[in-house]
């Protein structure tokens, strides 16, 4: 029985054993993963992804790195401004591990090292700066803090990808400058834009009065041009009426009997028009000779007969 428990001692001994052995030497690097493998202690190389076989007891994992794109939270920090006002100012820094055995040997802790280093560049830079500058220009503060720290962890095997400015924070009496600012400004744009609209609006209506002048002008214009064509075409055919009415008459006197209808005509005329102007007034002026009214027919008859060849 002493004899059988000593043997399953042993057998499982020699299992636990294998096991160690076999997780000693055999490693399954992830994807996007790099191993530093040291003999005894001392650099050996750098496993990348994949299946390795190590030597028990001998090889060892060092160090173990991840490449992906890492995001380090960069604590607030208090900056003082190239103008006197001492800002808040909390950021984001994006680091990516390209040398594992850099990162390894090269400083102690990268993403403490960075950022630390991200700090001191952005005091530096906010030194430089003035506070309205630090809200106009975030891209170049940025840019500027990114290429320094690119620079320095360069030996770390550390490739700084992007660092950006989360959050400023000012002081309550700054806050409330830049409000009384902001304010003034919208106000004067809001006054601005009053007075351009009102500057449009006379405009409009002067060119509305402007405009409706032009055509009360061009209307009457237009009314008497119209007018003086109608009264030109209105002689024009009375005396085309007239010369055809006087036509007629010459041509009337030449056959038989029109000289007699022609001074009947106007002994007609003659005595309607007398008596015409004996209405129209109450004083009447009188001919010399009122009962010589054949004569004055036969004169006006004497011009009829004068001939259109005569005259």
């Amino acid at each position: 029985m002493f004899e059988l428990n000593v043997g399953t001692v042993l057998a499982l001994g020699f299992a636990v054993a294998v096991i160690i052995i076999i997780l000693k030497t055999a490693r399954i690097v992830p994807q996007r993963s790099n191993y530093v493998i040291e003999r005894l202690g001392r650099y050996n190389r750098t496993l990348e992804s994949g299946f390795h076989l190590l030597i028990p007891f001998v090889d060892k994992v060092a160090y173990q790195h991840v490449l992906k794109e890492e995001v380090i939270d960069v604590e607030r920090q208090a900056c003082v401004t190239r103008d006197n006002i001492q800002v808040g100012i909390n950021g984001v820094l994006y680091i990516q591990v390209v040398d594992a055995h850099k990162a390894s040997y090269g400083i102690n802790d990268y993403r403490y090292a960075a950022s630390q280093l991200a700090q001191t560049t952005m005091r530096s830079v906010i030194g430089q700066t003035d506070l309205d500058k630090t809200f106009e220009e975030r891209a170049r503060i940025n840019e500027i803090v990114v290429q320094a720290l690119d620079e320095a962890a360069a030996p770390w095997g550390i490739k700084v990808l992007r660092y950006e400015i989360s959050d400023i924070e000012l002081p309550m009496s700054i806050k409330d400058a830049l409000e009384q600012q902001m304010r003034a400004e919208r106000e004067r744009r809001a006054a601005i834009a009053k007075s351009e609209g009102e500057r449009q609006a006379m405009i409009n209506v002067s060119e509305g009065h402007k405009q409706e002048v032009i055509n009360l002008s061009e209307a009457e214009k237009q009314k008497q041009i119209n007018e003086a064509e109608g009264r030109a075409k209105e002689i024009e055919l009375i005396a085309i009426a007239t010369a055809e009415g006087l036509r007629k008459i010459a041509s009337a006197t030449q056959e038989p009997g029109g000289e007699s209808a022609v001074s009947l005509r106007v002994a007609e005329q003659y005595v309607k028009e007398f008596g015409n102007l004996a209405k129209e007034t109450n004083t009447l002026i009188l001919p010399a000779q009122l009962a010589d009214i054949g004569g004055a027919v036969a004169g006006l008859t004497e011009v009829l007969k004068v001939k259109p060849s005569q005259q």
